[in-house]
């Protein structure tokens, strides 16, 4: 996963946070909001998403 990719994941997630805190959005897409965010810093912070694999996408640059 590239540094922009993850970045983008970290900025979404606080994104999230904020409109669930704030009560933008409420019931039930708030709490799926809440697991987007979750797991937006967890495969930012691991540097590994699993759904990148299966579709074969790759953000970092070749390696030489």
């Amino acid at each position: 996963m590239g540094t922009a990719d993850k970045i983008i994941r970290l900025i979404v997630a606080a994104l999230f946070v904020a409109l669930y805190f704030t009560d933008t959005v409420t019931g039930i897409a708030s709490y799926i909001l809440l697991a987007l965010a979750a797991i937006f810093v967890l495969t930012s912070l691991v540097s590994f998403c699993p759904l990148y694999t299966i579709f074969g996408l790759r953000t970092c640059p070749a390696k030489k």
